[in-house]
Order: C-alpha cells, then structure tokens, then sequence
C-alpha cells in the first residue's frame, strides 16, 4: 500500500531552505534528488501493455535511483538478494552487531568517511582473528556487512551488522563447521575488548584523538551484540531483505506532516521495542535524516575472506563437493516491467520525456485512440 506522506514532501515544503540546512553540496544535492524523484522535475516515460486484451497507456515519471531515497529501494533490494542467493553456503550464520560509543557521533559527523572505514576494517580484523584462533574454530572465514548509522529517532548511532558463516576453511581447504548451534559463535565480552582496542589504535593513525577522550573511550564497554544465530541459508536470506537496503526512515512510518512539523513513530529498545509518535519541527527532521546521508562512493555493504566477490565461487564450489548445496526457496521473476493494470503483461516504452518535454498529458491525448 502506498504510503500517505513521504520524506519528499517535507524536503519539498523545505526545498528553497536545502542548502542552509545541509552541512555540503554533497548532502545538498542528494536532498534535491530526493525531493524530485518520480516527478516531473526528472522527466518520464509513456509504456503501454502488451496483453492484447488491456493495451493500457501508463505515464510515469522518472527515479532519483539516489541509495537514500524511501522510494527506490525495493526493487534494488531484490535484485540485490537474488543475486546473492547464489553465494550461500550450506550451513548456519550468526549475527554479530557491532557499535560505537555515542561519544564518537563527533567524528562521525566531521570525518565519517574515516569513522565508518575504521568500523569496518576493525571488525572483519576481529572477527578473522577470532576464527582463526584454535581455540574455537582454527578457519578462515568470511564476513558480509552493513553499515547502519541511525537510532529509531533519526540520532546518530553508527553500528554494524555482520553475518558470519558458522565454519570455515582450514589450511588444507577442508571445510570445518562450528560445534554445535550455541548462540554466540565467539565470546561477546572478548570480542569487545578487542574490538576496543584495536579500533582506538586504528583511529589514533588516522586522526588525532584528545587524550581525555581515548582514556574515557578505553575505560567504558564498548557494545558487540550477537543475535540468534541462522540455522539455514532461507533464514539469512529473510535477514537481508531487511537490512541491506534499509534507510534511516522508511515512508511508511511518517504518520503526518503538518504545517511547521512531522510525526513519525519510533520504537523504544529500552522499553522493549514499544511503539511511540515522535513530533519533530521539519528543520529537525531534514537536519536528522541529513545525518544519514553517506560520504560520496562509501560503499556501505561490503564481503570479506571466503565471501569476497574475487573468490566466493571457488569457495562455493569448494564447500559444495564436501558438504553439499544450499537448500534456496524458488523465487519468481522480478515484475519490473509488468503492467500494474492487468499484472500479466509487459510495459513497453512508447516514448520518453524530459522535464523540458512536451507535457506528458498532451503525449497521451496524442496517443490514444479516439
């Protein structure tokens, strides 16, 4: 069902106020495509469907295709999953959350091109060490991330969500799995502690930290949550249709929009998870939803070791003639271009326009037949 109120319409009430309410052209930018997405601002198409027995004229206005945009996201999470349906190993995952104290927000919001790499690079290095100790696996591993930077209420709360094979490959390319289906695949307090430290290592070759800061930061806990593990591969693959693509507000929670504010619901993890209506002014809400907008070409879910693109096929392969395939639900198609009148044929394109073109409504007087 389509959504009552969008992100679109505050930044559109707002759009002359875009550049004074952004910290750069960047998030200008990306702000004023958002704005514009599926308007006539970006131009559009005229299709008609090919099913003889209901040749529709449909006329639609071009995608912003912007990767923080509520409105282009589903189909890419599709394409996404489906392609990475392939890659999945025959055994079970677990979920390991990675999170930065809020006393780095700073940082984040004044270099998070050097934040957001350090989360990164520090919890694949955490993580491969891990299982690569004897101790508890002995393997190398592999690692699928995403990189989330936001709390329920727009704030600031960079964290990382990491899926993790539940075995691994020793030297001799032997597949080895985890004992038994416990909960957390490595100890959650040595993993914080050694996340600690090596990210405050990481950061001090990168970026001066104030002295009070780094002692105040390597004094307090630092939160690695693991989550139930996956016990199939169908169970990750639900995971990621959640979160791979997932932006910092989806339409769907904006609940109004009125004249000098927007409300939206939030969950409130401390009471766990009740729903509450939060109200914000829509300078607030676009400076928030502004804190979310990732630094030009940071890409935001990457693989690692025996997941990385450069040899996860042999890795597949390799797993595959020990332990065997994965067992993956049958998807159907993708319905990009079938027609939403009938839902069985395909929208061809009859004409294109751009936001200079002649007027879409005169295109379809034009091509429809007295």
């Amino acid at each position: 069902m389509k959504p009552r109120h969008e992100v679109a319409d505050v930044l559109q009430l707002k759009y002359d106020q875009i550049e004074h309410l952004t910290a750069n052209s960047w998030q200008a930018r990306t702000l004023y495509a958002l704005a514009a997405c599926r308007t006539a601002q970006l131009g559009g198409h005229i299709d008609r469907c090919d099913n003889p027995e209901c040749r529709a004229l449909l006329l639609s206005y071009n995608s912003c295709r912007n990767r923080h945009c509520p409105k282009c996201q589903g189909h890419k999470r599709l394409e996404w999953i489906q392609k990475r349906e392939a890659d999945l190993l025959n055994t079970s995952y677990f979920h390991v959350v990675f999170t930065l104290p809020s006393e780095l927000n700073t940082l984040a919001l004044h270099q998070p091109e050097v934040l957001y790499t350090q989360l990164l690079k520090t919890a694949w290095s955490v993580l491969q060490s891990f299982a690569a100790n004897h101790h508890f696996l002995g393997v190398k591993t592999g690692m699928v991330a995403v990189l989330h930077t936001w709390g329920q209420n727009l704030s600031l709360h960079p964290h990382l969500h990491c899926i993790i094979p539940g075995g691994g490959l020793t030297m001799a390319n032997k597949w080895k799995a985890s004992k038994g289906n416990s909960k957390n695949l490595f100890p959650v307090k040595a993993l914080s502690k050694v996340f600690r430290a090596r990210f405050m290592e990481g950061l001090r070759q990168h970026t001066q930290v104030k002295q009070e800061l780094a002692k105040k930061l390597m004094l307090q806990d630092w939160v690695v949550y693991c989550k139930q593990p996956f016990y199939g591969p169908q169970q990750v693959i639900e995971y990621l249709g959640r979160y791979t693509h997932k932006i910092a507000i989806s339409n769907h929670r904006i609940k109004s929009i009125e004249h000098q504010t927007i409300s939206f619901t939030a969950k409130d993890y401390r009471q766990g998870g009740k729903k509450y209506l939060l109200t914000l002014s829509h300078q607030e809400f676009i400076r928030r939803f502004t804190l979310h907008i990732l630094p030009k070409g940071f890409v935001r879910i990457r693989h690692y070791g025996i997941l990385a693109s450069s040899v996860k096929q042999k890795v597949r392969q390799l797993v595959e003639s020990q332990i065997g395939k994965a067992s993956i639900i049958e998807r159907p198609p993708l319905k990009h271009r079938v027609c939403y009148t009938c839902g069985k044929g395909q929208l061809i394109t009859l004409i294109t326009f751009d936001a200079r073109g002649t007027p879409p409504f005169e295109m379809l007087a034009y091509l429809t037949p007295n």
